[in-house]
């Protein structure tokens, strides 16, 4: 970890995405606001991981990084120059250094093509390189990623879902990219196939000096990996940093509520805060103001009617919330002060009250436990 630069490669400037609903003959067209107005900086060699409920709008962003889904605002920059609306060929061209591995290792993969002519294609598009010389790659993209050369003749339905992931991974390397979009790659799979993969996304990134995009709902699985943490809420990024910084001290309320979910093994760790209420709010018609108020119990009527901005907090950590210096000063105190019951609290008074009394007294025992004294046996 923290082999990259300050350089930024890929970069996002109020990016947003809508998808248009209904339209016919007797329905009223809705727009569907999947990302409004993303600000995000991607550094050159860091791994960034974006996280968030389910329906935040985390793979449509990613998509729209790389130009899958074409933006319908803002500014996608890579390394400065605005590919948001670069003509299609132009586009085609710089495809070979944006690739992606989707979430579902079977359908991102042609039935009718060999493994071996789906980690070629790329080859075919993009270089000029004869038929012996891609087909030696593929044999080598194959078994870099942990599969056998002679597997190339074979089709993606003899494949487990692991290596049919490993396939994606190999296809997306063979064009030689500078930055890989992992979209959930390993939730598809079994818990014992998810560490092999995200060893070997780890081992491949270093070796081929990628940088990472990794869209996760594991947040075990993103500590391990990332080095900068971006967190989404209904289209919006709501907080971003370091990965230590976000796990150890979160400032806004919905990461909060993201990192209070993480399992605890021993009762004694977790946290007695109430969830989340309710659910998240339909992109159709998302609140004002600040999109988190509705959940929020930090919440007043200013966040009702004005929109938050990404504000840093310390260094490079942002977060987008009008009271998170507030919910700081809380967190500081808290930790300082732990909230006791009642009746804990009531015991811990009156030992402070009987210590009073008797601290002129000398030496003495404690309340309620009775003190034996020995008797000298020489005496």
């Amino acid at each position: 970890m923290k082999h990259f630069t300050q350089d930024a490669i890929l970069e996002a400037r109020g990016v947003g995405k809508n998808f248009t609903r209904g339209g016919g003959l007797f329905q009223q067209k809705t727009v569907v606001r999947a990302v409004d107005g993303v600000d995000l900086t991607v550094r050159r060699g860091e791994t960034l991981a974006i996280v968030g409920e389910s329906g935040c709008g985390k793979s449509t962003l990613a998509r729209t990084l790389v130009r899958l889904l074409e933006p319908t605002k803002g500014q996608v920059l890579y390394e400065g120059s605005d590919i948001a609306h670069l003509p299609a060929r132009d586009m085609r061209r710089l495809r070979k250094d944006l690739q992606f591995v989707f979430q579902d290792p079977f359908s991102s993969l042609n039935p009718r093509m060999t493994v071996g002519a789906i980690v070629e294609e790329p080859l075919s598009v993009h270089t000029s390189d004869s038929k012996s010389i891609r087909r030696a790659k593929v044999a080598s993209l194959l078994q870099r990623v942990g599969l056998r050369p002679s597997m190339a003749d074979r089709y993606p339905h003899e494949f487990s879902g692991g290596q049919r992931q490993r396939i994606g991974i190999a296809r997306a390397l063979a064009s030689d990219p500078s930055v890989i979009v992992a979209d959930e790659p390993v939730s598809a799979l079994d818990v014992s196939v998810q560490a092999q993969v995200i060893n070997l996304l780890e081992d491949l990134k270093t070796e081929f000096n990628l940088t990472l995009i990794l869209i996760a709902h594991d947040l075990a699985v993103i500590r391990h990996m990332s080095d900068r943490v971006a967190v989404m809420y209904l289209g919006e990024v709501v907080e971003i940093g370091d990965t230590e910084t976000v796990y150890s001290a979160p400032r806004h309320p919905y990461t909060q509520a993201l990192m209070r979910a993480i399992p605890m093994p021993s009762p004694g760790m977790r946290s007695m805060h109430a969830d989340l209420p309710g659910d998240i709010p339909s992109p159709l018609n998302p609140p004002s103001g600040c999109r988190f108020h509705t959940r929020c119990r930090h919440a007043d009527d200013h966040c009702g009617t004005e929109r938050p901005a990404l504000e840093a907090t310390n260094g490079t950590h942002q977060v987008a919330c009008h009271h998170w210096q507030k919910i700081a000063e809380n967190e500081t105190r808290q930790k300082q002060e732990p909230l006791r019951s009642a009746a804990t609290e009531k015991r811990f008074s009156l030992y402070r009250e009987w210590s009073r009394k008797n601290k002129s007294k000398g030496p003495s025992s404690s309340p309620g436990v009775t003190t034996i004294q020995r008797k000298d046996n020489n005496a």
